[in-house]
């Protein structure tokens, strides 16, 4: 009986240490809000739309016409100024003309072509609409924002951690996201580390955890080709130590 005693602490003390060991070697998880990046495009005259090329959730590419102005105003003021432009160059060549005219109807024809340029609403990156806030027909002011797009092929992730890890953390060290519903792993690095302590977001479920003093960690993770990873959604991240 002694000896069945016995044999069962020693498994049990075994187990245990295996179990601290396993612990020790497996990476914590935090979780973390998928962030996309996200842009914001104004139209830069206060004109009549004239026509929107995109819905939401349509991909677009860099440079992509996303909606047009209907701009008659604006046209005819740049038709006017090319005219002007080259009645003053033609001047300044026979020596009728001064250069300080030719130099102000030569800015003033640049400008309008520039505002002429801005009839067409051009997507600044390539990625996925998320927001279309107008309609054909609107009139939309200068400034206010047409559509948003979100760049889906990488993504941003914040995680908060404690004092005692970042001694072991970099820029640049890698990462590792899982996504719970699946059990899909996308790969990262750690973009940067947070200098002052702060209390944990107000996002984090518990008060206890809110009370916290973290260091925040920007993370970075290429998405992949159907852009899985979506802003809004929760992942657990684990920093791959040594590697």
């Amino acid at each position: 009986m002694k000896k069945l005693i016995i044999s069962a602490v020693v498994i049990l003390v075994v187990l245990v240490a295996a179990g601290l060991l396993f612990l020790r070697h497996t990476p914590f998880a935090y979780s973390g809000v998928v962030e996309a990046v996200e842009v914001d495009v104004p139209s830069r005259l206060s004109d009549t739309i004239s026509e929107i090329n995109v819905q939401e959730g349509s991909p677009v590419e860099k440079g992509q016409v996303l909606a047009r102005l209907d701009c008659r105003d604006t046209r005819l003021k740049a038709a006017i100024a090319q005219k002007e432009f080259k009645r003053a160059d033609t001047l300044l060549k026979t020596t009728a003309g001064s250069r300080e005219n030719y130099d102000l109807k030569k800015h003033q024809n640049d400008q309008a072509a520039l505002y002429e340029s801005w009839c067409g609403i051009t997507s600044p990156i390539s990625g996925k609409v998320l927001y279309k806030y107008y309609e054909p027909g609107e009139f939309i002011a200068a400034g206010r924002k047409i559509v948003t797009v979100a760049d889906l092929s990488e993504v941003d992730v914040w995680v908060y951690v404690e004092h005692n890890l970042l001694a072991r953390l970099a820029v640049g060290g890698a990462v590792r996201a899982l996504l719970p519903e699946t059990g899909q792993e996308f790969e990262g690095t750690i973009l940067s580390i947070n200098d002052e302590a702060e209390f944990t977001p107000k996002n984090v479920q518990t008060r206890r955890e809110r009370e916290r003093l973290v260091y925040g960690i920007k993370t970075r993770f290429k998405n992949d080709a159907a852009h899985t990873l979506k802003s809004g959604m929760t992942v657990e991240v684990r920093f791959l130590e040594g590697k």
